[in-house]
């Protein structure tokens, strides 16, 4: 019988120190975590090519073991597939959020976190303005949709993630293609006074004033997950990147009730999901949390550290004690896929600490996970994208 191995991914879980040297992972009261941190390999992976943007794409393909100097096509067409959006060779897609513009400043890439019922309400409204030309809009979760532009060729424009630019003028952001700067700027007149915005302005809460569009991309080909490794896989994400990562690699995708990505997500669902997936002949386990990611792009610091305080007591503990309760050997890695600094709040792409707990092989490790202690100890995957091969084989 094949070891069990969970992959616990706390998104943009790394940190810049503050004026006390510290970080929310090293803040974060996180007990279970750092019992397993002292028998645990503890050490620095790069996720991100230096060559390549520092993303939840690119650096989660790497984590899952997919090296994206090679495979990466793009972000919104992974995003896409987990839509069920059907794509062929000739397209060319594109993230669409739903953003908060006001005085010429990007105020909220996320418009308030917008309900995902009345974010597709909107979206619905849209697409009948703006599905001409090729051009087609889909509805997601939340403020994430997508944009497919029918048999096309890539623009080769930059086209900047709303994250990126929090807080400040939006305007030199535009991009120069002429077709998506348009239908970026017609969204803008089209969602003024809607009856949905007039009701999250009486209610104090941002309204959804313009598409974004960012994250191109064409039709992904990912080499299939079980063929490359041997391994039946189960994803376990509340957002449509990793499902859909997960789709094209031949995994298993879960849907949780009550997930929703952020800090108020069903974290017990999940732990419970990845549980069911390990009894039900999973043999490795992917599971994504994005609320520190949020709490990073919002610049919640108290809210980052208390995401990976959740992350410890709802997940890593009841997954590890699930796992030890069965009597398997298991192989448990607990890292982020890139830094997150509330202090810049968009991603990075400098290394970021790992723990790798093998039941079977106690290792001198550290009293505590968090950046310091992984740099002291000297360990370091070069590649992410070796670390599934590194947990087949650990010893």
């Amino acid at each position: 019988m094949k070891e069990k191995i969970v992959v616990i991914l706390g998104d943009g879980m790394a940190d810049l120190p503050d004026e006390n040297n510290d970080t929310p992972l090293s803040q974060a009261k996180k007990p279970y975590t750092d019992a397993l941190a002292a028998v645990s390999e503890i050490g620095m992976t790069k996720t991100v090519p230096d060559s390549m943007s520092p993303g939840s794409d690119t650096a989660n393909l790497s984590v899952i073991g997919y090296d994206p100097l090679l495979c990466y096509s793009g972000r919104s067409p992974l995003e896409a597939v987990s839509m069920g959006i059907e794509l062929s060779d000739e397209d060319v897609t594109y993230r669409a959020n739903l953003v908060t513009l006001s005085d010429g400043i990007m105020k909220d890439y996320s418009a308030g976190e917008i309900d995902t019922e009345s974010a597709r309400e909107l979206i619905a409204f849209l697409a009948k303005e703006l599905d001409r030309d090729g051009f087609e809009l889909f509805g997601g979760i939340s403020y994430r949709h997508c944009l497919v532009r029918r048999r096309a060729q890539t623009c080769g424009v930059k086209l900047t993630p709303p994250h990126d630019i929090s807080g400040k003028e939006y305007e030199k952001y535009l991009p120069s293609d002429e077709k998506l700067r348009s239908i970026m700027l017609e969204s803008q007149r089209l969602l003024k006074g809607h009856p949905i915005n007039e009701k999250r302005k009486k209610e104090g809460k941002n309204q959804a004033t313009s598409l974004w569009l960012w994250g191109e991309g064409t039709k992904p080909k990912l080499e299939n997950f079980r063929e490359k490794y041997g391994l039946n896989g189960t994803m376990i994400s509340a957002v449509d990147l990793l499902k859909g990562i997960a789709l094209c690699a031949g995994m298993k995708s879960v849907d949780v009730v009550g997930a929703t990505g952020n800090i108020d997500t069903n974290f017990d669902g999940k732990a419970l999901a990845a549980i069911d997936a390990l009894k039900g002949g999973s043999d490795y386990v992917y599971v994504h949390l994005e609320a520190p990611d949020e709490c990073g792009h919002q610049g919640d610091r108290v809210g980052k550290t208390r995401a990976i305080e959740l992350i410890d007591e709802k997940i890593v503990k009841p997954i590890d004690e699930y796992l030890r309760s069965a009597g398997e050997r298991y192989r448990l890695a607990f890292l982020p896929d890139h830094p997150t600094p509330t202090s810049t709040r968009t991603h990075s792409r400098e290394a970021v600490p790992y723990m790798i707990y093998d039941s079977a092989v106690k290792k001198h490790g550290c009293l505590r996970f968090d950046e310091d202690a992984a740099r002291a100890c000297g360990n370091r995957i070069e590649r992410a994208c070796l670390l599934t091969e590194k947990l087949k084989t650990f010893d």
